[in-house]
């Protein structure tokens, strides 16, 4: 049961939009993503691969202890979560046994943070100058916000390396329409595709894990995007 609990979870909060990028065996990819510790692979082994065991310690060279297993040692893809990291000095290896006996140690590994994560809050806006007036207190996206001319503007600097999509919606949270596998750093969309002035919602996603869900406005034509019409709604 322990075993099904960490590998449906592992596939939850990370391959879900497989939004770290992974090592193929014998390396790993070791990701801190809010105090839990992802480690991640992929088999480049095929069906050899009899077992593998995600092992942890405190010194990188010995003392190392049997932390869990995977239910399917075969999969293209596959990892485990360690939800109960105690954070600070600690490494990570993975050990692999293939039929006939033989097997392999992968060499240790710290945790490194999710960087993704920290680039998306430390970006700067690069066109904030062109954003018109928004209503007392609402703060505008650095990333999805509307233009001097009412056009909607997705600004996404690393957009070339990432897979990231946006989902927009009304003020209802009805679906309006999507955009996949944006690449271009800046995207303008025309607001006729918003077919009407107001309010809507978006998701912002990389690799369908959700990154930000916000809101903007665009106001009707001629009006400038006042404060008082932005206020009314």
């Amino acid at each position: 049961m322990l075993k099904l609990i960490c590998a449906l979870y592992f596939f939850i909060i990370a391959f879900s939009g497989n939004i770290f990028a992974q090592d193929t065996l014998p390396r790993i990819s070791v990701k801190d993503r809010d105090g839990k510790v992802i480690i991640s692979w992929i088999n480049g082994y095929g069906a050899r691969i009899n077992n593998i065991n995600i092992q942890r310690s405190y010194d990188s060279i010995k003392r190392f202890t049997t932390i869990g297993t995977v239910l399917n040692p075969m999969n293209k893809e596959n990892g485990f979560v360690d939800t109960k990291s105690t954070g600070g000095r600690v490494f990570y290896r993975v050990f692999v046994a293939f039929d006939g006996g033989e097997y392999v140690f992968t060499r240790s590994y710290r945790p490194a943070l999710d960087s993704l994560r920290e680039e998306m809050n430390e970006i700067e806006p690069t066109e904030s100058a062109l954003r018109p007036p928004m209503p007392g207190g609402f703060v505008a996206s650095k990333f999805v916000f509307t233009g001097k001319d009412n056009n909607v503007i997705i600004s996404l600097p690393n957009a070339a390396g990432q897979k990231y999509s946006i989902k927009f919606f009304d003020e209802a949270d009805n679906p309006v329409f999507e955009v996949h596998n944006i690449k271009e750093p800046y995207l303008i969309l025309e607001k006729v595709n918003f077919l009407h002035s107001g309010w809507f919602k978006y998701h912002l996603l990389n690799n369908d894990i959700l990154l930000e869900k916000y809101k903007f406005y665009i106001p009707k034509d001629g009006k400038g995007g006042t404060n008082r019409e932005q206020r009314n709604k």
